[in-house]
């Protein structure tokens, strides 16, 4: 992926630096099997990684920054700001209105939201009540190393993701489907959730198309690494990692061959029409 030297975006809230829980008292393959199921479940298992008992967990303040920290602040800025300019773009060409930005968030181990605390073992998420995303950029590194998904694109994938959320929630898709998870089943409403999750995999594929066009941005095995990202973070995928029988009912974001799918809906038809997954009778 092309970026460096690129303009980076004035809506990254940078909190890296910030205190932050030290997690501990759970190490290697325990670690990772806990951060997949929490990832694949959809919970937040901080507490498992910050039992005071455990670790007797600090709390750091004015955090150093690393060059890799400055380098993924970097990247994701620049990501950023080149969706800003595609749904700008779309908004007032396809739907004849404005597009607010959303505010991308930055921390480490953790930080608070108006959703709740935001953590690495959560995962990345957007929060519509202040209509920011929330990113651990240790994240990538976990994305890379641990769930085999590597490459800029993959992790401009993940970036492109959240602010699709916010897309939907600009379009008021997200706050009605939200609406009626309240008032569903749990294991209804997982299956709304799934239905949010592969719209927003959908949009970041409609992003991607016109990211290529607009910056000449996507390099060969751009959107294999994207394909492959998607593939890694599927449910199903997620929890066999976690050493699980994966469990449809308890899925929230799809399978890894609907997400792969989804996002290639986006991307060939670059139309966010093409990525009505409430209306779709399949997923």
């Amino acid at each position: 992926m092309k970026w460096r030297g690129r303009r980076g975006s004035g809506n990254v809230e940078d909190r890296r630096r910030m205190g932050a829980g030290r997690a501990g008292g759970i190490g290697g393959v325990g670690l990772i099997a806990v951060l997949l199921i929490g990832y694949a479940l959809g919970i937040d298992v901080t507490p498992l990684l910050n039992d005071p008992g455990r670790s007797g967990g600090s709390v750091q303040s004015d955090v150093p920054l690393s060059e890799a920290d400055k380098n993924a602040g970097q990247f994701v800025s620049v990501t950023l700001a080149d969706t800003e300019e595609i749904w700008t773009e779309i908004f007032r060409r396809d739907l004849d209105r404005d597009y607010s930005p959303a505010t991308l968030v930055l921390f480490k181990q953790s930080t608070q939201s108006p959703c709740g605390g935001a953590s690495g073992a959560t995962g990345p998420f957007y929060c519509p009540l202040d209509k920011k995303a929330y990113l651990d950029t240790d994240f990538f590194v976990t994305l890379e190393r641990r769930l085999g998904a590597k490459g800029d694109f993959a992790a401009a994938y993940v970036v492109a993701h959240e602010i699709a959320h916010h897309v939907q929630n600009e379009l008021g898709i997200l706050g009605k489907a939200n609406q009626v998870r309240q008032q569903s089943s749990t294991e209804e409403s997982n299956a709304i959730s799934v239905r949010i999750e592969l719209q927003a995999d959908c949009f970041s594929g409609v992003w991607a198309r016109y990211a290529d066009e607009k910056f000449g941005s996507i390099e060969r095995g751009d959107i294999a690494e994207a394909m492959n990202a998607a593939k890694q973070i599927g449910d199903d995928t997620l929890q066999r990692n976690a050493g699980q029988r994966p469990m449809p009912h308890t899925f929230t974001h799809g399978t890894s061959e609907q997400r792969q799918r989804w996002f290639a809906n986006g991307f060939e038809s670059g139309s966010i029409s093409a990525c009505d997954t409430f209306s779709a009778r399949s997923l």
